[in-house]
């Protein structure tokens, strides 16, 4: 199995290149950067990707990012649980990358840098699901895989690659012509700012003891409060202290609100049987749930 996950990209070298992802960045497609970390929700990834099927391949590209945990839920165990190389085979997957893909080839001057270019390319990030582990590290600031790197360097508005001066947006988020103002300063005036933000959207899974440990209600605030899409309410000193600070599910419909300065939107989870036994909170949502909220952040079928 260990041989089967570590050779699994090898067939789409081509593709998977970092020439490759460069020279489509302005390709004219709505861009699905979507990652799995490690929990059994992993084995609905194939769901999810067929269900964009139904769009043609000149308007949506996918490129997958696997942690080396969630890799293991991905080696032919059933047919739910297909190869990872069987990813290639699905509608609109133009690459996947593992870990080893960082630096798969040695760097030098001048050469890209993949969890860079993966930033330049997405027009949205998905992680889903979202371990207990890698939510972890997000808000601890960790930068010790691929995706928490491209987490970690994540450019919301895209100041740090646009080139200078007035541009218009033409990416499926969003179409208008940004130009800085004096008060944004000499700094600013060299950049441009996207009209909408790009999101990362996680859709948390774990067992139901993790869910309701009091580290994650913490971590969950930062995702929400600090760095969320949403502008913060009013704090709860109250349930700040007691039982109810325990994350309760929400409804992947529930209205975005794009009013805060954060780039961070959490889909919480839904109560259920889980597959380690749990009886309670903690599982991601469902996977048709997740596709709607992509398909409407990237404004698919509009």
């Amino acid at each position: 199995m260990l041989a089967a996950v570590s050779n699994w990209h090898d067939p789409h070298t081509k593709k998977s290149s970092l020439a490759s992802l460069t020279a489509s960045l302005s390709d004219g497609k709505a861009h699905l950067l979507l990652a799995c970390s490690g929990s059994v929700a992993t084995i609905k990834l194939p769901n999810i990707i067929q269900s964009f099927s139904k769009y043609p391949s000149s308007q949506l590209s996918i490129r997958v990012v696997l942690t080396p945990s969630a890799s293991q839920f991905l080696a032919g165990q059933s047919k739910e649980q297909p190869t990872i190389s069987g990813l290639s085979s699905l509608p609109n997957v133009d690459a996947q990358y593992i870990d080893a893909d960082e630096w798969k080839v040695p760097w030098v001057r001048g050469g890209g840098i993949l969890h860079i270019e993966l930033r330049r390319w997405a027009d949205l990030l998905v992680i889903a699901p979202l371990s207990a582990n890698t939510l972890a590290k997000i808000t601890g600031g960790f930068a010790d895989s691929l995706l928490t790197s491209v987490v970690r360097a994540w450019d919301p508005w895209g100041e740090l690659d646009a080139p200078s001066g007035p541009s218009t947006d033409t990416t499926a988020q969003g179409s208008a012509t940004v130009t800085p103002t004096a008060q944004e300063g000499t700094e600013g005036a060299s950049r441009n700012r996207r009209l909408k933000k790009r999101r990362i959207i996680v859709a948390p899974a774990m067992n139901t003891a993790m869910w309701r440990h009091p580290i994650t209600a913490k971590q969950l605030r930062v995702l929400e409060e600090e760095w969320g899409v949403q502008k913060p309410s009013a704090p709860n000193t109250e349930a700040d202290d007691g039982p109810a600070a325990v994350p309760q599910p929400q409804e992947a419909d529930q209205p975005s609100g794009d009013e805060g300065d954060g780039w961070f939107e959490v889909l919480r989870p839904q109560r259920k049987l889980l597959a380690c036994g749990d009886a309670g909170d903690g599982a991601m949502i469902e996977w048709p749930q997740i596709v709607t909220v992509i398909e409407e952040r990237l404004g698919l079928g509009a």
